[in-house]
């Protein structure tokens, strides 16, 4: 058993991936919005198994197991990208993967999965429950853990910053070494709690939009979270690349910070 404690001496526990309720998303629903990396057989996976096998090994070069995957700009296609990679290092052998939207204020994992979830991690960070077993979902058979959240309006980054936050990461820290955690992040201009987070997780890998973001927000979402290290960084939507040629495509609209939560 994993477990931390809470500050009113309640045990706080993370279940293994095989002790969780199961969720089977439709089909349908995974092809519409692209997520693709359960499916080793599907080409359109390819990108995400060699992303895969570099992100597994600058996570193991550096002793990192829980890291956020950010973006300097909305709708760069963040959430897609740590759902496929996450469906991807779930199929690697030994390897179990807890993914957690701790995008609070417009988290969409759930939505990408077509769940209806009655709880969600900031239930968790604002005291609503304290029993993170009923937050956590097995997807299907899979070695894949989803932690999804409930989307709030205003205090995000006092959750962020608060002592529930802390002994949050920490229960996952006490998992098995085989597991990664990755926690799927505002993008880093949208507001402070990416910033915040950050103190608590080893790093971030960084979703750039081609032709949509500068090299100036690249270089100044680096400063910004530093000292939180970037393990690298992917070009979703570049031309010629490999997902190109297999048809992948995640609109975006006009959205600026400013309109991020609208």
């Amino acid at each position: 058993m994993n477990a931390t404690t809470l500050g009113n001496g309640a045990s706080l526990h993370i279940p293994s991936v095989a002790d969780l309720q199961v969720y089977q998303p439709e089909a349908e629903t995974l092809e519409n919005h692209f997520i693709v990396g359960f499916d080793s057989r599907d080409v359109r996976a390819r990108p995400f198994n060699l992303v895969r096998t570099q992100v597994a090994k600058r996570l193991a070069s550096r002793g990192a197991r829980i890291v956020g995957i950010t973006s300097a700009t909305p709708d760069a296609g963040k959430s897609f990208f740590s759902l496929n990679l996450a469906a991807s290092l779930s199929r690697v052998a030994e390897q179990t993967v807890y993914l957690v939207d701790l995008d609070l204020r417009r988290g969409s994992i759930a939505t990408e999965l077509g769940m209806t979830p009655k709880l969600g991690v900031s239930d968790f960070l604002d005291g609503t429950t304290d029993d993170l077993g009923s937050l956590g979902w097995r997807v299907d058979n899979s070695d894949l853990a989803v932690f999804p959240t409930r989307s709030i309006r205003g205090n995000s980054a006092e959750l962020m910053a608060s002592e529930r936050f802390a002994q949050l990461v920490e229960s996952f820290r006490s998992l098995p070494d085989n597991a990664i955690v990755l926690c799927d992040m505002p993008p880093a201009f949208a507001n402070d709690d990416t910033m915040i987070a950050m103190q608590k997780l080893d790093g971030f890998f960084m979703v750039i939009d081609s032709g949509r973001t500068t090299k100036r927000q690249v270089r100044d979402t680096m400063e910004m979270l530093q000292p939180a290290p970037c393990f690298g960084a992917v070009m979703n939507r570049y031309k010629g690349a490999l997902m190109d040629s297999y048809g992948y495509g995640y609109g975006y609209g006009s959205k600026m910070y400013d309109a991020y939560y609208n």
